[in-house]
């Protein structure tokens, strides 16, 4: 029996076939598809969707994200200005969620997303007490919560229908949930090989 070196190994993204890695030019023995190895192409495809949500976090938080008009006067108010008329009118707990859901969740998501992508390019040594893979997936399960605040627009404006009163979303809701899909597609293009080879 052959033994052949795992790292030598690569995997066929068409049919899933294990194919031995023969260098830049590698093609699948049973389906013929040109194959690379995952090195090839590194964290681009992650810091391109990564970048572009960091981009569309800056209008989310800049404009408003709900635009209400009562009696004839309109008022818009942005994430964080919702959050302190929230926190004034003593509503705490929704406040504190939208606050955690829609500031601090997509922050964090952002922070734990450019460390794995340093770190699996430059490895430092005190990495090694990071469980990176926990963080990976840390960013996993709080990614869904991230969109609280464009569900609590989306329930306001449906469910409000008076005569004198009208809620519209506003240029945030858009700008928030372009950057919540695309820091799902940075986490899903990220690859967590790419972690196990820098432990």
């Amino acid at each position: 029996m052959i033994e052949v070196d795992e790292e030598k190994l690569i995997r066929c993204p068409v049919c899933d076939a294990v194919n031995i890695d023969k260098g830049k030019k590698n093609s699948c023995r049973r389906c013929g598809s040109a194959i690379y190895h995952h090195q090839n192409f590194s964290t681009e495809k992650s810091w391109a969707f990564l970048i572009t949500a960091i981009i569309a976090y800056i209008p989310a938080n800049l404009y408003p994200m709900l635009v209400t008009s009562a009696f004839g006067t309109k008022e818009a108010s942005t994430i964080l200005g919702g959050v302190m008329l929230l926190w004034e009118l003593k509503s705490y707990p929704v406040a504190a969620i939208i606050f955690f859901a829609s500031i601090m969740i997509p922050v964090m998501k952002f922070l734990i997303l450019i460390y794995l992508l340093i770190s699996v390019k430059y490895p430092l040594g005190k990495d090694k007490k990071v469980d990176k893979h926990k963080l990976y997936y840390l960013t996993e399960v709080i990614g869904p919560w991230s969109m609280i605040d464009v569900f609590v627009v989306a329930i306001l404006v449906a469910l409000i229908h008076l005569s004198s009163v009208e809620i519209l979303a506003g240029t945030a809701a858009t700008a928030f949930a372009i950057s919540v899909f695309f820091t799902l597609l940075a986490a899903h293009a990220f690859d967590e090989t790419l972690i196990k080879e820098n432990r």
